[in-house]
């Protein structure tokens, strides 16, 4: 059986997968101001969150860190699949980048020294979105090895018959 993983994607699946989950252990046991902090921090920026109580959404974080993690960490998660999580989960740290003030210097893309630590996540979204191409493009551009097989046996077979006509005329 065949992993839905090639060799060149296991450099960017590795860094992104082990830094991951680690933000998530981290936040696992949170303390209550660190849980108030984290929440308010992510509810400034996405009001829909204001509702959610801060240790559940912490919680709920540490564990979206986690599986995102393992997904990029696992060969047998296909690449668009794990791409995609780190396409959603990075987009929502690169919100935060771009939706919070502060971040950014005024009428930039620039980051301040207080969004320096966000901007560099934005290297997770270019992660997951090469991911995601190589996922939706790779069984375009690849064969199976017993289909290749085939496709070459048929192929000699053609030339055989050509070569035997070619050799009668």
């Amino acid at each position: 059986m065949a992993l839905p993983l090639t060799l060149s994607e296991i450099p960017a699946r590795r860094p992104a997968g082990a830094v991951i989950p680690h933000r998530g252990l981290g936040k696992r046991g949170a303390d209550e101001p660190t849980a108030a902090g984290v929440h308010g921090f992510a509810s400034g920026t996405y009001p829909f969150l204001k509702d959610v109580p801060p240790q559940q959404f912490v919680k709920v974080l540490s564990t979206a860190e986690i599986v995102v993690g393992a997904a990029l960490l696992t060969p047998f998660v296909p690449t668009l699949v794990a791409g995609a999580a780190l396409t959603a989960f990075s987009g929502g740290l690169l919100g935060l980048y771009l939706r919070t003030p502060g971040m950014r210097k005024e009428g930039s893309l620039a980051p301040t020294p207080e969004g320096l630590a966000l901007a560099k996540d934005s290297w997770l979204v270019g992660i997951g979105l090469s991911m995601m191409l190589r996922g939706l493009t790779a069984r375009r551009q690849t064969v199976p090895v017993k289909k290749a097989r085939k496709q070459v046996r048929k192929a000699e077979k053609a030339g055989r018959k050509e070569a035997r006509r070619t050799a009668k005329a």
